[in-house]
C-alpha cells in the first residue's frame, strides 16, 4: 500500500523560464550575475554610445573581404548562406580544419571557452568562487585528465593532425584581441575580475566529447532514484513504478536481427563472449527480473532502505544536478527521434533520412550547421561533408557527405554503475582486505578570491569516491541500512563511480571516419571507434542501402538483470567483467519492412538478446507512432516525400489522451464550470497544438492524476521543492505504526522532480488501468477539495483541481485558454543571462514562443508535469537528407549561428523552428554559390 498522505500545505511549484541552472547553487550565481549588470549598466552609463555600440558590435565576425592567417598553405573561401551558416573550401585538411576553427571562434568563441573550463573543472576561474564547487566534482570526475590520456595513447596520428589545425585556426583568431573584441561577455565579466582568454588546446577538443557523454550517460539517475524511493516505497510499489517493457506493443529498434548462435554461444560460454577486461573496475549487484524490476536476487539488496543510504543518494543527486549541463537535462528528458524510409517506400526512389534530437532549450544552440568541402577530394584532402557539429570539436557530428547520411539518437545503455564502498580510516574493503586510495591533488584557482586545493580519492582500479565531495555525502555512518551480508556498520560508506568513458577511448576518431565514409562498410568500421556515448546511429545511401548500428563500450555484469540500483562494492564478483564484443552488438541492414525507427526505445528484445544493454529504456511511446505514421503512408503502394517526413517530424499526437480520455468523458461531474472544461475533451482529436484549449485542459488533468496518484506519495527527496506534504514517520527499519505524522518538504528543482510524465508514467497508468481499486488511486480530501478511493473518483478529482488551476492561470474563460499559453519556450543565455534582473534577460536572452506538441510526443517539446508546463528540452535541431537529390535536403537549427546576442544571426531560425518550417540545405558547389550572401577569403 502506499503511503498515507494527507492535504498538502504548498502546492507544487511551477517552473519559470527555461535554464540550465545550477540547481542548489542558483542563489550563488545570481549573486554574481546581479553585480555583473550592476556593474555593466554603470558602465554602460559612464561611457554612452561606446558601450552601446562599439562594444557590443566590436565581437562581430568579418564575414568578407580577406583575412591573413598565419599556417595555411593556401587560400580557404568562408561562404555564408542569408542564415550566416558558413560553408569552407580548402585544398588539404589542415587548412580545412584550420579554417573550421578560426570560423567557430568568430561566431561562438565565448560558449566554446565557458564549456572547456567546465570540462576541466576551472568554471571559478571565469565566475569566481560560486562555482567552487561544480569545479570541485568536476575535477573528481577528471574529464579533462581522461582527455589528454586519449590524445596521448589512444587517437591516430591524422586526428591529432587534426585537432591540432583546428586549434591553431581558434588561436589565430584570438591572436591580438581583447576580451571585448571577442564577446560582449567578457566586456561585463571584465568589470568584476581581469579574466582573460588563454589559447586553445586540441585536448580541450577531446574533453568536449567527455560532456557530451555525461548527459548521455544512461540509467545513473533512474539508479539513484529507485534507491531513493525504497526509503519510502515497497519493491511492489517500485515495480509499480518502473514497469516490464512493453515489448509487444512497441517495437524494438532491431526487429529482424538474428541472435539464435549468439545466445547458444553465450550460454554455452558461461557469458565469456566478451572482449577485452573491465579492469576489475566496478561492483554491481544483480537486482531485479524484469525491465525495471526492482525485485532482488541473492544478496543484492546490499543497498537498503535506511537512512544513511537515502542521505548519501539525496547528497549525490544534489551534487550532479547542480552541475552545468552540456546538451541535456543533467540526464533527464533526453531523447530524440530518427528514422530512415528505404528508397521502395519514397517519391524519389531513394532513401530518406530524418533526425531530431532533443536537448534542452539553450542560447545559443548546442548545435553549429556548417559545410566542409575539399575543392577535389583526394589523399591530401579527404572531406566533402556537411551538416551539425559543437562549436569547439573539428569535423560534422551529425550529416551527410556525397555518398552516405547518418543521424544520431541515444542509445540509453546502461554505462555507469553506482556502488556502495565500506570506508575506513586506511582506505576501502576489498574481498576481505583493506586497500589503500590512489589520491591527487588538485588546485581551483577563483577569480577575486583565494585558490582552494582538494583532494580525490580513488579505489585502486581508477573509480573516483563522488561521496567526498559534498557535506552530505561524507559517511553514511553508523545508520546505514544493508544487508546481513554487509561488513560492519560502525565506519561510514561512501558512493564511488564506474563509468565507460573514465576509461580513455577512440571517439574523437569516429568522428573523422564518419565524415568521410563512402558505403555501409565505411560507416559501420567508423561507428565502432564510438565508445562513448552510446548513440542509435542510423545511415542511408546514396547505393540505396538503409542500416542501423549500435556502437559504444557496453559493459557485461555477473547477472543479466544487473545494473539497476547501487551495489555492493566490498565483493569483486560484482564487478563488470568484460565488455560486449564490437561485432555482437544489434544491427539492422536493409530490413525487410523498408524503415528502421529509433526514439530512444528498447534496442532489441531482452529474451533474444543475450547480453543486458540497460533495464531502463524509454517505452516506445515516439517510436511506435512514428513507426505507426510510416504504415499509414506506405500501405497500399503509397510513397513518402521528403515534406511527409518533416510533417511526421511535427506529430502533436497525445498517446496517454488516446488512453484517458474516454475514461474521463464518462466521468459525472456536478460543478457546472468543470463540466464546462470537460466538454473541450468532446470530439478532440489527441493533437497537442499550440492554440488547442482541449491540449491545455488535457495536461492540466493529466498532470493532476500524477499528483494526487503518484506524486504525493513519493519521498521528500524527489518530489518538487516547495511542495510539503504530511506523511507517516519513517525511522531506520520502516512506516512507523502508530499514526505519527511529519511534514517533509521536496527537495529537487522542478525541472527535475517526479513524476516528470513522460512515458515511463504513460506505462504505469496504463498498467493499472486495468486495476481501478489500487491503492494508488487512493488520495485524501483536501479542503473543499473531495478524497478518492478509487481511480474514477480520483479522475474527477483531477479534473475539478485541473479547472480551477487553469483557471488562475488563464482566466475563467475556457474560450480564451490555449495550451501555447501554458507551454512556452524561453532561450536563455547559458551564463550571464539564467538569473538576474529583467534588464540582463532583455539583453541576453529571447523568447518567449508559445509551442505545440508535448511530452513523449514525436513533436518533443518535453515539460515537466511535476514542476510545470514550460517547455524544458526541445528538437534541438530537425533535419531530412533526401539521398537522390542532396540538394533537396532540408535543415534547421534552434536558434542561429551566432553567439552574439546582437548579431543578425543570433535567433533568426527560431521562428521557422517553432513555426515547422526547414530551411534549404545547399550541398554542391552550385548550390552552395547560389545561396551564398558573403564570402571572406583566408589567406596564407
Amino acid at each position: 500500500m502506499p503511503p498515507n498522505t494527507t492535504a498538502t500545505t504548498g502546492d507544487t511549484a511551477t517552473t519559470g523560464a527555461t535554464s540550465v541552472k545550477s540547481g542548489r547553487k542558483k542563489g550563488r550565481k545570481a549573486r554574481l550575475v546581479v553585480l555583473v549588470l550592476v556593474l555593466a549598466i554603470i558602465g554602460g552609463i559612464a561611457y554612452g554610445a561606446y558601450w552601446s555600440i562599439s562594444t557590443v558590435r566590436a565581437s562581430f565576425p568579418q564575414t568578407t573581404g580577406s583575412i591573413k592567417l598565419d599556417g595555411l598553405s593556401g587560400p580557404v573561401d568562408v561562404k555564408r548562406d542569408g542564415y550566416g551558416i558558413p560553408q569552407i573550401y580548402a585544398s588539404s585538411d589542415e587548412d580545412l580544419f584550420m579554417a573550421q576553427g578560426y570560423v567557430q571562434a568568430q561566431d561562438r568563441f565565448y560558449e566554446m571557452d565557458v564549456r572547456r573550463h567546465m570540462t576541466s573543472g576551472r568554471l571559478s576561474e571565469m565566475f569566481g568562487k560560486s562555482q567552487v564547487e561544480n569545479d570541485e566534482f568536476l575535477r573528481t570526475l577528471g574529464w579533462d585528465r581522461i582527455a589528454q590520456q586519449e590524445y596521448d595513447t589512444k587517437l591516430s596520428d591524422s586526428t591529432k593532425k587534426y585537432l591540432q589545425a583546428y586549434a591553431k585556426g581558434v588561436n589565430a583568431y584570438l591572436q591580438g584581441k581583447e576580451g571585448k573584441d571577442i564577446s560582449l561577455e567578457y566586456a561585463a565579466l571584465g568589470f568584476t575580475n581581469d579574466y582573460k582568454p588563454g589559447k586553445w588546446t586540441p585536448v580541450d577538443s577531446v574533453s568536449w566529447l567527455k560532456a557530451m557523454a555525461w548527459d548521455l550517460r544512461g540509467n545513473m539517475q533512474d539508479e539513484i532514484d529507485r534507491a531513493l524511493m525504497a526509503g519510502r516505497l515497497g519493491p511492489q510499489q517500485i515495480q509499480d513504478l518502473y514497469p516490464a517493457y512493453p515489448y509487444g506493443r512497441n517495437k524494438p529498434i532491431v526487429q529482424e536481427g538474428r541472435y539464435d548462435e549468439l545466445n547458444k554461444a553465450f550460454q554455452q560460454g558461461g557469458g565469456s563472449s566478451t572482449e577485452g577486461t573491465a579492469g576489475g573496475t566496478s561492483a554491481q549487484g544483480a537486482t531485479g527480473s524484469s525491465q525495471g524490476t526492482t525485485g532482488t536476487t541473492g544478496s543484492s539488496t546490499t543497498t537498503g532502505t535506511g537512512s544513511g543510504l537515502t542521505s548519501q543518494l539525496g547528497g549525490l543527486y544534489k551534487v550532479l544536478d547542480g552541475l552545468p549541463t552540456a546538451v541535456g537535462v543533467n540526464g533527464q528528458g533526453i531523447g530524440s527521434n530518427s528514422w530512415v524510409v528505404a528508397g521502395k517506400y519514397t517519391i524519389t526512389g531513394k532513401p530518406l533520412l530524418a533526425n531530431d534530437p532533443h536537448l534542452s532549450a539553450s542560447l545559443p544552440s548546442v548545435w553549429y550547421q556548417m559545410g566542409l568541402h575539399c575543392r577535389t577530394v583526394s589523399d591530401k584532402c579527404q572531406y566533402d561533408v556537411t551538416g551539425y557539429t559543437f562549436a569547439g570539436m573539428p569535423g560534422v557530428i551529425i550529416g551527410h557527405n556525397a555518398k552516405i547520411a547518418w543521424g544520431m539518437t541515444n542509445s540509453g545503455v546502461d554505462v555507469t554503475d553506482l556502488y556502495l564502498e565500506k570506508v575506513s580510516a586506511n582506505g576501502y574493503l576489498y574481498d576481505g582486505k583493506v586497500k589503500p586510495f590512489k589520491t591527487r591533488e588538485e588546485t581551483i584557482q577563483v577569480a577575486g578570491g583565494k585558490a582552494k586545493t582538494i583532494v580525490v580519492r580513488q579505489t585502486q582500479d581508477g573509480m573516483p569516491l563522488l561521496s567526498d565531495r559534498d557535506d552530505e555525502l561524507v559517511q553514511v555512518g553508523r545508520k546505514a541500512s544493508v544487508n546481513s551480508a554487509a561488513p560492519d556498520r560502525g565506519d561510514g560508506y561512501g558512493i564511488a563511480l564506474r563509468w565507460t568513458a573514465l576509461d580513455p577511448g577512440t571517439s574523437m576518431d569516429a568522428v573523422f571516419a564518419l565524415d568521410k565514409a563512402d558505403g555501409w562498410d565505411d560507416f559501420r568500421a567508423a561507428a565502432a571507434l564510438f565508445d562513448v556515448p552510446s548513440q542509435n546511429l542510423i545511415y542511408a545511401g546514396t547505393d540505396n542501402h538503409i542500416g542501423y548500428t549500435l556502437p559504444g563500450k557496453i559493459p557485461t555484469r555477473s547477472d543479466k538483470d544487473a545494473g539497476a540500483l547501487p551495489a555492493p562494492g566490498w565483493e569483486s564478483k560484482y564487478r563488470w567483467k568484460g565488455f560486449v564484443k564490437k561485432d555482437e552488438l544489434p544491427y539492422e541492414y536493409d530490413p525487410a519492412r523498408g524503415y528502421i525507427v529509433t526514439a530512444n526505445q528498447a534496442v532489441v528484445d531482452r529474451a533474444k538478446y543475450p547480453y543486458t544493454l540497460t533495464t531502463d529504456w524509454g517505452y516506445g511511446t515516439r517510436s511506435q507512432r512514428i513507426t505507426d505514421l510510416i504504415e499509414s503512408k506506405i500501405k497500399d503502394g503509397g510513397k513518402i516525400s521528403t515534406d511527409d517526413m518533416r510533417q511526421m517530424q511535427l506529430d502533436n499526437s497525445s498517446e496517454i489522451a488516446k488512453l484517458l480520455v474516454p475514461k474521463l468523458l464518462k466521468i459525472d461531474l456536478k460543478d457546472p464550470e468543470v463540466r464546462k472544461a470537460q466538454k473541450l475533451l468532446e470530439g478532440w482529436d489527441y493533437t497537442q497544438d499550440a492554440d488547442s484549449a482541449a491540449a491545455a485542459y488535457f495536461n492540466a488533468v493529466w498532470r493532476n492524476i500524477l499528483k494526487l496518484s503518484f506524486g504525493n506519495k513519493l519521498p521528500k527527496e524527489v518530489r518538487v521543492k516547495g511542495q510539503c506534504l504530511w506523511v507517516d514517520k519513517i525511522d531506520s527499519t520502516g512506516p512507523v505504526d502508530d499514526d505519527t505524522k511529519v511534514r517533509e518538504c521536496g527537495q529537487r528543482d522542478a525541472e527535475q522532480a517526479q513524476p516528470d510524465g513522460g512515458d515511463r508514467w504513460f506505462e504505469v497508468v496504463r498498467t493499472l488501468m486495468d486495476k481501478p481499486d489500487s491503492d494508488w488511486w487512493k488520495t485524501p480530501r483536501s479542503g473543499t477539495r473531495p478524497a478518492a478511493n478509487n481511480r474514477d473518483q480520483l479522475f474527477a478529482r483531477a479534473m475539478i483541481d485541473a479547472r480551477w488551476e487553469l483557471t488562475a492561470k488563464l482566466g475563467k474563460d475556457i474560450d480564451t485558454w490555449s495550451w501555447g499559453r501554458l507551454h512556452r519556450l524561453f532561450l536563455k543565455n547559458q551564463t550571464l543571462g539564467t538569473e538576474g534582473p529583467k534588464v540582463l534577460q532583455y539583453l541576453l536572452n529571447r523568447g518567449p514562443w508559445k509551442l505545440s506538441g508535448g511530452e513523449a510526443t514525436v513533436n518533443a517539446s518535453g515539460w515537466n508535469a511535476a514542476g510545470g508546463y514550460n517547455v524544458l528540452w526541445v528538437p534541438s535541431m530537425r533535419m531530412v537528407v533526401n539521398l537522390a537529390d542532396l540538394d533537396k535536403s532540408k535543415w534547421i537549427n534552434l536558434s542561429g549561428a551566432s553567439g552574439h546576442a546582437f548579431n543578425a544571426h543570433y535567433t533568426d531560425q527560431t521562428g521557422k523552428w517553432a513555426d515547422g518550417e526547414l530551411l534549404p540545405w545547399s550541398f554542391s558547389g552550385k548550390a552552395v554559390d547560389a545561396s551564398t550572401s558573403d564570402t571572406l577569403v583566408l589567406e596564407p
